[in-house]
């Protein structure tokens, strides 16, 4: 697999094989893998240092409920959730801390805040996101979706998966650029459960090399969610009583994506990721 540099404002990311680790931190109450969990700002503080601990490379903060069917949220909102869990984790770490938004103004307070990534789930459907990016020079995550979360999983249909994601992706790549972002701050996101089925899923995994022509990073976000769930409630349904199960499922398809040319994994369980990363790279360094 072809590996890049990310070098912007103090930060320098080496993306190759192992991938990196981004740790998801959800600011939100109705998350649908923590919802509220980590809903107050000294909770979600805490647990952020807790996966820097583990060994996450990136922590990526969203305001915002993206899950299927999720009620969206004012930018005021999203900006009171996340903007002050950023501005105090900024001032000690010393890792990058990406906004998950698809919302410009919620991506610019982020940054003045301290975020230095944004990870744009609608691929700049926001006509200022675009903007906001290049005039911060921060890496941007163009991620592909089927609709918007509210839609995305009624009927997501396809002709030829890979091919219609990479069009699309390729398409916001080019769009980006067109606006003036450099493509060596973009990074791309086939965009694992948004307006997709369970075998849709394990068929982006499964391809996932294809998108490698891109010539940009490839972001994997498995992470808890629902085809997994499914693929053991078909298979093995008393798995689940154990609350493990899902994050033990997340770690199989964390392995495949990286043996695959995954660049970054997002996951919720960095303590498990980056057992699975290390065993990983011993057996195939």
């Amino acid at each position: 697999m072809k590996s890049y540099e990310l070098k912007w404002q103090n930060y320098h990311l080496k993306l190759g094989f192992p991938p990196l680790i981004m740790g998801v931190l959800n600011v939100t109450p109705d998350s649908f893998s923590d919802g509220g969990k980590f809903f107050n700002p000294e909770t979600a503080i805490d647990h952020a240092r807790q996966m820097v601990a583990n060994g996450a490379d990136i922590i990526d903060i969203g305001g915002e409920s993206t899950r299927p069917f999720a009620e969206p949220v004012s930018p005021d909102q999203e900006i009171k959730r996340v903007v002050p869990v950023i501005s105090e984790l900024s001032k000690e770490l010393n890792i990058p801390i990406s906004i998950d938004t698809s919302k410009a103004v919620v991506a610019n307070a982020a940054i003045e805040a301290g975020a230095s990534i944004i990870n744009d789930i609608s691929s700049l459907r926001d006509p200022e996101m675009a903007t906001v990016a290049k005039k911060a020079d921060v890496p941007l995550i163009l991620m592909h979706m089927q609709g918007t979360p509210q839609t995305m999983q009624l009927a997501p249909e396809y002709d030829n998966i890979i091919e219609e994601i990479f069009h699309e992706l390729n398409y916001s790549i080019e769009k980006a650029v067109h606006t003036g972002i450099k493509k060596d701050m973009i990074i791309i996101d086939p965009g694992i459960g948004f307006g997709k089925t369970v075998d849709n899923n394990f068929t982006i995994i499964r391809h996932l090399k294809r998108f490698e022509a891109l010539d940009v990073p490839i972001l994997m976000g498995t992470s808890r969610k629902s085809f997994i769930r499914k693929t053991l409630e078909k298979n093995h349904p008393d798995f689940l009583s154990d609350a493990n199960a899902i994050d033990c499922g997340t770690q199989a398809t964390v392995l495949v994506s990286a043996l695959n040319g995954a660049h970054i994994v997002r996951v919720h369980n960095v303590f498990q990721t980056q057992i699975t990363l290390t065993l990983l790279k011993a057996i195939q360094p």
